[in-house]
């Protein structure tokens, strides 16, 4: 049995090594360096902290027999400046790295930044489990706009996002990778 709850503090860990699952180049591509535990260790900084992107406030948990099966990370596309100043502050301070990242999301759309489920649970569904409750708890119940990226080397994630009902809508550059933007809408 699936059990969705939002995030605390105390998850920040166990987050962030899912996080990790989901956007490892990229947090590479942020603290300068491919490093597993410092990567770890910049994410959990950044999900223990309120008012920035990668918050615990941004993000759903997902329990499976009581076990952290997945989570994802999501926030009002509009206030991607204000929410990624922190981070970019905590590469400055921790980590001497001044990054411009381009603007993955845009007003107008709840931006999904993550999905993420442990590798001790997939096949069971869970990454479709999540995209469904995002649907009905932001499109259908709150007449909202998600977006997302999908890298164009992940077919499959793009075939899943396009049979839940995601169309895409351009294209984005993020870290020099370049991905299709999605949205789901009614």
């Amino acid at each position: 049995m699936l059990n969705f709850r939002e995030a605390k503090k105390e998850d920040a860990t166990s987050i962030a090594e899912l996080m990790m699952l989901a956007m490892d180049k990229i947090v590479y591509d942020f603290i300068g360096r491919n490093d597993y535990n410092e990567g770890i260790l910049f994410l959990k900084k950044l999900i223990e902290k309120k008012d920035n992107q990668y918050s615990y406030q941004n993000t759903i948990v997902v329990e499976y027999d009581n076990q952290l099966a997945g989570t994802t990370t999501f926030y009002d596309g509009g206030k991607l400046h204000e929410l990624r100043k922190p981070v970019l502050e905590l590469l400055k301070k921790d980590y001497k790295q001044e990054i411009y990242p381009q603007d993955e999301t845009q007003a107008g759309e709840i931006y999904i930044d993550t999905i993420a489920v442990s590798e001790n649970f997939r096949g069971k569904g869970i990454g479709t489990e999540i995209l469904d409750y995002l649907i009905e708890e932001l499109v259908n119940k709150k007449k909202l706009t998600l977006g997302l990226l999908v890298d164009f080397s992940n077919p499959s994630a793009k075939k899943l996002y396009e049979r839940k009902g995601f169309v895409v809508i351009g294209e984005k550059m993020l870290m020099n990778e370049n991905h299709e933007h999605m949205q789901y809408k009614l």
